[in-house]
């Protein structure tokens, strides 16, 4: 296939340099308007960008002044277009004819029922009234049927294939409502496919869809996505809102590997207790190896009206705590160390192994892959992690690694953050924005 771009100021003379040049069996792949030119992004002029693609087999049309020559025509070869959707909708046309043959069987299944109620007893029920399908009295097997054909078409119908379609009412009664809602997701469904999409291993998804269907069945209409949400609810732990104590401080010293976003974090969590909740926040660096480290703090400390301490000592470290041991909460901002580096690690260990008592959140990196971040996690295990906090949510591409480790190392999550701005991206994490960032990668 011969695939080529066009660009040109408006997007029909694109389009007529697409048929000029390709032919009008040409297929229109992608189409862009953009800026270019320009300098520091003033006096830029807009463009549109169209790439088209053409079969190379394909002979050209003959020239207008060729003679007309009066034979039969061979049968027309379908253009690449042609294909391709004839490839995607053909499936897609099974299923609809298949749930529709399904639906009518059903409709008249039930037409006959109602029929010998009504000789029965002389009244009309109030499914015929409505004009429903009651499925009260359908076999499992056919109700399973329905099932895995509504979702197959739904996944379709998200893609665009099938928005006109107009579908019957069904009313789903007694016993499937009774029950828990034990396989209302198959293994192979929608969501199944998106989480497996995301990263998450298949013994976890087996588990998330497992639990899934244990939820009671709710009123109304209830989101997967909320459903979603009320599973890794019961399967992941959330730390939720920091609660502080009455007569000493919280103390909690941000621990990870270098590159992951500490220093910002620690702004990050003192902007959001101090400036957002209005506690009493105090600032300690223990990082003073990387170049501009506490400069940089100091910077955010400054701007916040936050004290900083910098302590290079265990015995610094202790003086700066009780120096501000009035406030509510106290961050500690750790050096970053290489996993690899287990000298390094245990020389910090040390640092932190004094008097105070203190929490260690771990910091991990949501584009990290999911064995480094096993290795991260079991090399950072000798501070006593209490927590985690995935940072660069922004920069991630699938959330799937995050739920392996939270769920298999039963971890317990504290926040995400979600960009370089201090203080608006951290935010508490949530069973809820974990599956609104599964479902927006999937949409995507």
């Amino acid at each position: 296939m011969l695939v080529k771009t066009f660009q040109a100021a408006s997007m029909p003379e694109a389009l007529r340099m697409v048929k000029a040049e390709l032919g009008p069996d040409a297929m229109i792949l992608s189409t862009k308007k953009e800026q270019t030119g320009g300098f520091l992004g003033f006096f830029s002029k807009q463009v549109y960008r169209v790439t088209a693609a053409i079969d190379p087999v394909r002979k050209p049309a003959p020239p207008q002044s060729a003679p007309v020559v009066t034979r039969e025509a061979p049968p027309r070869e379908r253009t690449a277009r042609e294909e391709m959707e004839s490839s995607m909708l053909a499936p897609l046309a099974r299923e609809l004819k298949d749930l529709r043959e399904k639906v009518e069987s059903l409709t008249r299944r039930e037409e006959e029922a109602r029929a010998e109620a009504k000789a029965a007893e002389g009244v009309e029920t109030a499914e015929q009234q409505d004009g429903g399908i009651n499925l009260k009295n359908i076999p499992r097997s056919d109700l399973e049927e329905i099932k895995k054909l509504l979702l197959a078409t739904l996944a379709k119908s998200q893609e665009g294939g099938t928005k006109d379609v107009q579908w019957p009412t069904i009313t789903v009664e007694s016993p499937l409502a009774a029950q828990s809602g034990a396989d209302l997701l198959p293994d192979d469904s929608p969501l199944a496919r998106e989480l497996a999409y995301s990263g998450v291993s298949t013994e976890l998804i087996r588990t998330i869809v497992d639990t899934l269907n244990t939820l009671p069945l709710q009123s109304g209409n209830q989101t997967v996505k909320g459903r979603l949400s009320e599973t890794l609810g019961r399967l992941i732990k959330f730390a939720g809102t920091l609660k502080l104590k009455k007569n000493s401080p919280r103390i909690i010293a941000l621990v990870g590997p270098t590159g992951v976003g500490k220093t910002t974090t620690t702004a990050k969590l003192a902007a959001m207790y101090a400036l957002n909740r209005g506690n009493k926040v105090a600032l300690i660096t223990m990082d003073i190896f990387r170049v501009g480290a506490v400069e940089q703090l100091k910077t955010y400390s400054r701007i916040m009206g936050i004290p900083l301490e910098v302590a290079s000592t265990p015995k610094e470290l202790e003086k700066a705590v009780e120096k501000h041991s009035a406030c509510d909460l106290i961050f500690i901002d750790t050096a970053g160390r290489s996993h690899k580096d287990k000298e390094k690690l245990d020389e910090m260990k040390n640092f932190l192994e004094d008097k105070i008592q203190m929490e260690v959140y771990l910091c991990l990196s949501a584009t990290t892959k999911d064995r480094e971040l096993e290795e991260i996690l079991n090399r950072f295990r000798i501070f006593q992690v209490s927590k985690v906090v995935f940072t660069k949510i922004d920069e991630c591409e699938s959330f799937g690694n995050m739920v392996n480790l939270l769920m298999k190392d039963n971890l317990q999550i504290a926040y995400f953050t979600t960009g370089q701005r201090v203080p608006e991206d951290i935010e508490i994490a949530t069973p809820a924005k974990l599956a609104d960032m599964i479902f927006r990668e999937g949409a995507e």
